[in-house]
């Protein structure tokens, strides 16, 4: 084969010129497709957490309220049972008996006498 022969023609050359050319084009346009849809996907995942953020917070708040709801139940129940149990009422007469047999039983320990 003669080196004349290695030569492509004009032809061919021009074709190989045009596929690459081509191949180039279709790149190009597959990068900005991969792009956009990049782009759009991460939009996606933004707007999703975004949601997830507000729904978050929402339950917490939901929690909070009822926490407080509940905390505030519990306080106003102590505070009538403090209010309740601290009120002055006079003792019974079998309430005075007991603190009258206490006091000497008291007293007799203290004494030493077996009253």
């Amino acid at each position: 084969m003669t080196s004349a022969q290695l030569i492509p023609s004009k032809d061919a050359v021009e074709a190989a010129i045009a596929r690459v050319l081509d191949a180039e084009h279709a790149a190009r346009d597959a990068v900005v497709d991969a792009v956009d849809a990049a782009a759009a996907m991460t939009e996606a995942a933004r707007s999703a957490a975004r949601a997830l953020a507000t729904r978050t917070e929402r339950r917490i708040g939901a929690v909070r309220a009822a926490f407080e709801e509940r905390a505030t139940a519990e306080v106003a129940a102590f505070d009538a049972r403090a209010a309740e149990t601290s009120r002055e009422r006079p003792l019974t007469p079998d309430e005075l008996a007991r603190v009258d047999a206490a006091a000497a039983a008291l007293a007799a320990a203290l004494t030493g006498s077996g009253c």
